[in-house]
């Protein structure tokens, strides 16, 4: 009967350590997956704070006519262009 009963014991022991070992490795899959969408919403957070300065500043006609006017050498009419090139000293 002795000899039972700690058969019986040694299984409940091992089933529970099996459980808890499987526990653990759910455990560090979901900490790292956690702290990888945790860094990817920083960077998200981040984007979408950068986009919303620029719809912010694009918001404003002046600026927007600016920067068509930087990128793609946009002239109102009668407006005058004028291209500095600087020279460089080449040694």
């Amino acid at each position: 009967m002795k000899i039972i009963v700690n058969i019986l014991l040694a299984s409940v022991i091992a089933i529970l350590g099996w459980q808890l070992f499987n526990l653990y490795q759910q455990y560090s899959y979901l900490k790292d997956s956690s702290d990888k969408q945790i860094s990817e919403m920083a960077s998200l957070k981040q984007e979408n704070a950068e986009l919303n300065s620029d719809i912010k500043y694009f918001s404003n006609p002046i600026n927007l006519e600016r920067e068509l006017k930087s990128q793609s050498n946009y002239k109102d009419p009668g407006e005058k262009m004028i291209i500095v090139v600087s020279t460089s000293t080449q040694q």
